[in-house]
């Protein structure tokens, strides 16, 4: 029995890395074709938006960064936007979680202490995970596990492009659209379609959480040098 789950694992955790791969490949096509369009059809200014915010975080606070990029990012946002694809009773707990955990950061000042603050939301939410699976009868989540895993398809797909939709707030303070933002998120819709695929295709939240994590680490190996020097 231990043999088969930890070929089951392996399986997984290869097919992780396959889809990271795929990914990977998808944003340099991407990022390809888009230099080409600038080059020789419409003109891309890319650099009119920077992500100012998040650059001065990392380079002030650059354990806070790294802790919020590779730790809250991919928890919070794979349980916002992942959950309820295909999901376990589990999963949907986890969502309303989610919820409630992102409704406590925006209470919670920001001139708490960042560590305190996480741990704190941390433990309470763990507590009310428990009482939702204690209060809520069993066969409610089955019916709602049910009735979304018909429109699997269209949560995976909607999924993505609210995700990468979000992410606009990066570069702008008040929500807006153009051809230059939309070129700026694309990635981050793609990287939502592959963290959908593999949470479809290892069935457990755990995997896009730990596909996104290994993102964004990537992301942060490339920038930190690059920001801290300046």
């Amino acid at each position: 029995m231990n043999i088969l789950v930890q070929h089951n694992s392996w399986t997984k955790l290869k097919n992780l890395f396959r889809n990271f791969g795929l990914m990977i490949l998808c944003y340099f096509l991407f990022f390809f074709i888009l230099r080409l369009l600038d080059l020789f059809v419409v003109d891309i200014d890319i650099d009119k938006y920077r992500q100012t915010e998040l650059f001065e975080l990392l380079k002030q606070h650059p354990w806070k960064f790294a802790f919020m990029a590779v730790i809250v990012a991919p928890v919070l946002e794979e349980g916002l936007f992942r959950s309820l694809l295909k999901p376990s009773a589990a999963s949907l707990k986890f969502f309303l979680c989610t919820i409630l955990y992102v409704i406590g950061l925006l209470l919670i000042p920001e001139e708490a202490h960042w560590g305190l603050k996480y741990g704190l939301l941390s433990g309470i939410l763990f507590l009310i995970y428990y009482a939702l699976g204690e209060f809520i009868p069993s066969p409610m989540y089955k019916k709602l596990c049910y009735w979304l895993h018909r429109y699997y398809l269209w949560i995976w797909i909607v999924g993505a492009i609210i995700f990468g939709f979000v992410h606009i707030f990066n570069y702008v303070d008040t929500f807006q659209i153009n051809l230059i933002l939309i070129a700026l998120i694309f990635p981050r819709i793609i990287a939502g379609f592959f963290f959908g695929k593999v949470k479809v295709e290892n069935k457990a939240l755990i995997w896009p959480i730990l596909m996104h994590s290994l993102n964004n680490s990537m992301a942060l190996i490339f920038i930190l040098p690059f920001t801290l020097s300046q």
